[in-house]
């Protein structure tokens, strides 16, 4: 068993917030343990709680299609959420949710140790970019510890919002040169690529 598989198990169990008592599945992630890029959602929505999967409804089928503009397919990137359980009717999730989840994307951060992370919707973009505006930032990017920090809308906001559709698809456009810039500087600096930890005390 790899470790993020153990830890994604251990996602599973959590109760350390309102949100596990009426969860009906955890939706920890997934993708393969060294996925070049991240993609943090906010919160797992109806359709995400029934399977435990996540962007598995209208808003994962629009990411689907934007990961196929840029020749990358769901199986090769990770995904994850802010939060693991889904808030009640979908609404916001509340400050007190959004720390009490934090350690477990900061552990799949870890393990994954991603090229970069791309934020979705606004909740997502509050962890890297503090006190911003999406409308503002969408598409720009900034490097933290070693990683690229990417901008987006929540694909969602395209289903509700049409207009939006042109912004985000742009905006998926320029991930493909953003990391083959961050492979060649790692390149250049003679750095391995393919190391990844491949143990983490999860307590």
């Amino acid at each position: 068993m790899s470790a993020l598989t153990e830890l994604s198990r251990e996602i599973t169990l959590c109760r350390d917030c309102v949100l596990s008592k009426n969860r009906t599945k955890v939706v920890p992630g997934e993708g393969p343990d060294n996925a070049e890029v991240l993609f943090v959602g906010e919160a797992p929505g109806w359709h995400e709680d029934q399977q435990g999967r996540p962007f598995v409804g209208a808003a994962g089928k629009y990411l689907d299609e934007l990961l196929s503009l840029i020749g990358l397919k769901r199986e090769s990137v990770y995904i994850a959420n802010v939060i693991k359980c889904r808030p009640p009717n979908n609404r916001d999730p509340l400050p007190v949710e959004i720390e009490s989840c934090k350690k477990w994307l900061d552990l799949q951060i870890k393990l994954i140790a991603p090229k970069m992370i791309v934020t979705l919707g606004r909740h997502s973009l509050a962890r890297y970019f503090p006190g911003q505006s999406i409308g503002k930032l969408h598409g720009t990017s900034k490097e933290i510890d070693g990683i690229i920090c990417y901008a987006m809308y929540h694909p969602a906001a395209a289903l509700h919002q049409r207009k939006l559709r042109d912004v985000i698809e742009a905006d998926m456009r320029k991930i493909p040169q953003l990391l083959d810039k961050k492979n060649n500087i790692v390149e250049q600096n003679g750095i391995d690529t393919e190391e990844r930890p491949e143990q983490l005390s999860l307590f």
